[in-house]
């Protein structure tokens, strides 16, 4: 057992349900068994422990490489499941490592935008998680994550944050894609599509 990783998704799990009072919504959508790609949009570096510590599953993260140059800090997230992906550039290290964690059974988050969202709500999805996807046949939970850049508002009642799991996109469904730029570009477009509707949904539920 993962020590570590169960403390901080504990801590975490609790921080967002007793502090800042996230809605949890549609958490039965991450499968129970079996690969999965947990794809979400990204505001905050809190992202990561945030989407994690509120599924039941263990799961791996891709994180930007510069995030592991402090040995005691990048010791820290290694052991919490992370691991190093190169920004700007394809990385096929990274691909790899991501195939392997899917080819084990575990779930895996990828954030599609490849970076954080600072000034608008929403990136272009990068084809690295249409690439990922359909080389591994697996299936895609399309994530919406809503207020984790305000949690002083969210604190003080100003915000509703919280989390919605959307309807898996099936291997079924990832088999209809071929394994070229294009249909890897096309199913990253989609998959950042479903992100977009989940927060009108969230927000139809929740409020703002």
């Amino acid at each position: 057992m993962n020590l570590l990783y169960w403390t901080g998704w504990l801590i975490f799990r609790l921080l967002s349900r007793l502090i800042f009072r996230f809605k949890i919504i549609d958490s039965d959508n991450v499968p129970k068994e079996g690969p999965f790609i947990l794809a979400c949009n990204h505001k905050a570096l809190v992202d990561p422990p945030f989407v994690g510590s509120n599924s039941l599953r263990l799961v791996h993260f891709m994180a930007k490489k510069e995030l592991f140059r402090n040995k005691i800090f990048g010791g820290i997230i290694r052991r919490t499941k992370a691991h190093p992906i190169s920004r700007g550039i394809f990385d096929r290290r990274a691909v790899a490592t991501a195939l392997e964690i899917l080819r084990t059974g575990d779930g895996l988050v990828i954030f599609p935008e490849g970076t954080r969202a600072l000034k608008t709500d929403f990136l272009p999805a990068k084809p690295g998680i249409g690439m990922v996807a359909i080389q591994a046949k697996t299936a895609v939970i399309p994530t919406y994550i809503h207020g984790s850049n305000r949690l002083r508002d969210a604190f003080w009642g100003k915000l509703k944050p919280g989390i919605i799991y959307g309807r898996p996109i099936n291997p079924e469904e990832i088999g209809q894609y071929q394994e070229n730029k294009e249909e890897y570009r096309r199913l990253a477009e989609e998959i950042m599509s479903r992100i977009r509707e989940l927060k009108k949904e969230f927000i139809n539920r929740v409020g703002k």
